[in-house]
């Protein structure tokens, strides 16, 4: 897939030793690649002079760790919090050129609507979220901030920059359309941490993509990570089959192991309303889930504010405090 050039998209800079083989092979965790996963490329975005970012920073909502032994294992959540990812947003307005539709409205309806959280995840050639939308985004947030990426140097600068709440690290390389793979952390652990050890020190929570994999999980906290956010590709491809089944109970393992070694538990990829509820029921102590292209696609059809309140109640959860306030603020 090949999206047209447009000269009002910045993406930001990445050299090719960002992105070396050796780099990305490190990354990689080949038993959790989905096959069924579609890969293509996309040609760069024409850079254009950076505006003026409204407003300086975002609001924290995490205050990291003493450094040292681990903390105890987090209790298990009574509400799962739901970030929106609005990349699909920018993807539609990128497609026409222009600022229609508008990334931080849409974030402005989710929030109201009641989500815990935005995510974005800005990738080098600016197909979908823009350096700019991310800037724009941390000025206006009233709820935690999530930015997804391949922790090269210039995604760690964007980051160290923004300051969000969190920043979920994954093994993405620069032409992948979505996500299909959780992290390899047995190789490339020294710049790993160097990376995981950059954020703690600027007070943001460090989550990394991983498989249920038991062994990258117990690495994940020898690397000094906040929480894991288990990579439920495989889980929605095989909803609703023996083998779908079979990963859920993998899944529930493993937010287990996790919890156990001090771990915080986040879950993303292809979750929609059908899956979720069994998904929730099954693993327990889940925090915080990451929804964005089925929720978007639902909202084509239902209106993004019922959307957002349908995916809060498969999520048994109750609406965050700051889309209560903002009703409030317009009532």
């Amino acid at each position: 897939m090949t999206l047209p050039q447009m000269g009002s998209l910045k993406p930001y800079e990445v050299s090719e030793k960002s992105y070396s083989s050796e780099f990305l092979n490190n990354f990689f965790s080949p038993s959790s690649v989905d096959s069924r996963a579609r890969s293509g490329t996309v040609e760069a975005a024409a850079a254009s002079p950076p505006r003026t970012p409204r407003g300086e920073g975002c609001r924290f909502f995490f205050t990291p760790p003493a450094a040292g032994p681990g903390p105890p294992a987090p209790r298990p959540s009574t509400v799962v919090r739901l970030s929106v990812n609005v990349n699909k947003i920018a993807l539609l307005r990128n497609s026409r050129g222009g600022a229609l539709p508008d990334v931080v409205q849409a974030a402005r309806t989710c929030i109201a609507a009641g989500c815990h959280g935005i995510t974005v995840h800005p990738r080098p050639d600016a197909r979908h979220i823009t350096t700019q939308d991310v800037m724009d985004l941390a000025a206006m947030l009233t709820v935690e901030f999530n930015l997804e990426g391949y922790p090269s140097p210039a995604f760690l600068d964007l980051v160290a920059r923004v300051r969000p709440a969190q920043a979920t690290l994954v093994p993405d390389p620069p032409d992948v359309l979505t996500s299909n793979a959780g992290c390899n952390l047995d190789r490339g652990a020294e710049w790993r941490r160097d990376g995981l050890a950059r954020l703690r020190e600027a007070g943001i929570r460090s989550s990394l993509f991983l498989a249920p994999d038991p062994r990258q999980i117990e690495r994940a906290r020898e690397l000094g990570a906040d929480r894991i956010e288990l990579y439920t590709g495989p889980y929605a491809h095989a909803f609703g089959t023996p083998d779908g089944e079979a990963i859920l109970r993998a899944h529930r393992e493993a937010a287990r192991l996790a919890r156990k070694i001090g771990l915080g538990v986040n879950a993303g990829h292809d979750l929609d309303l059908k899956n979720i509820p069994p998904y929730v029921k099954a693993v327990k102590g889940l925090q915080e889930t990451s929804i964005g292209h089925a929720l978007i696609n639902d909202a084509l059809y239902m209106g993004l504010t019922r959307a957002v309140k349908a995916y809060l109640k498969a999520l048994g959860s109750s609406p965050s405090m700051a889309g209560k306030q903002r009703r409030m603020r317009r009532e």
